[in-house]
């Protein structure tokens, strides 16, 4: 103990130095503001990568040009040509679900000694830039336009041939064909 007091003595603070002055809170507030809006704030979805947040911490979801059930081509990457049907959509980074297009190879472990390993070749999500609706009936891929119709109702259209995309049969179609796919990947495993 009697070190530690003759360390304390031995300290010499002066009184000019900064450790010697005493805190004295500012009287008025600063008069600068900031005229910058919010900031965003980023959310963590994994370690390595950070995804933009609206102020609420809710991740940006972004508007697409392609909704589920609907025929695309694919543009750009190593399946550019391929033709398919858009099984599931990932708003938050923009991806697409393509049937039968950007086939990844998975191994897949066995679960019981008596069940076989296997390899399995499952779809992979590709970006929605890289795919454009496309025309059945004419054969052809078109950039996607928007108009209102005299019901009233907003719906899409390929600006190439002017056929409308939306129609209530064909998301209901996509939407039971979706169901009966999880149901059966759940009756599967």
């Amino acid at each position: 103990m009697a070190a530690l007091q003759s360390s304390f003595t031995g300290l010499s603070i002066s009184s000019t130095s900064f450790f010697g002055q005493r805190f004295s809170p500012p009287l008025s507030p600063p008069l600068v503001t900031s005229t910058e809006g919010p900031c965003l704030i980023q959310a963590k979805l994994k370690r390595w990568e950070r995804k933009e947040c609206k102020p609420n911490s809710l991740p940006v979801l972004h508007k697409m040009h392609v909704k589920l059930g609907d025929t695309v081509k694919v543009i750009s990457g190593h399946d550019k040509g391929k033709i398919g049907e858009i099984t599931e959509i990932i708003k938050h980074n923009s991806k697409v679900v393509v049937k039968d297009v950007n086939l990844k190879t998975k191994h897949v472990k066995s679960r019981s000694e008596d069940e076989p390993g296997q390899i399995v070749k499952i779809e992979a999500p590709i970006h929605s830039s890289n795919v454009m609706l496309y025309s059945k009936e004419q054969k052809v891929a078109s950039r996607v336009g928007h108009k209102t119709l005299d019901n009233g109702k907003r719906v899409r259209y390929l600006i190439k041939t002017g056929e409308i995309i939306d129609s209530a049969e064909n998301w209901k179609k996509a939407v039971k064909e979706k169901e009966k796919t999880t149901e059966a990947v759940a009756a599967a495993s």
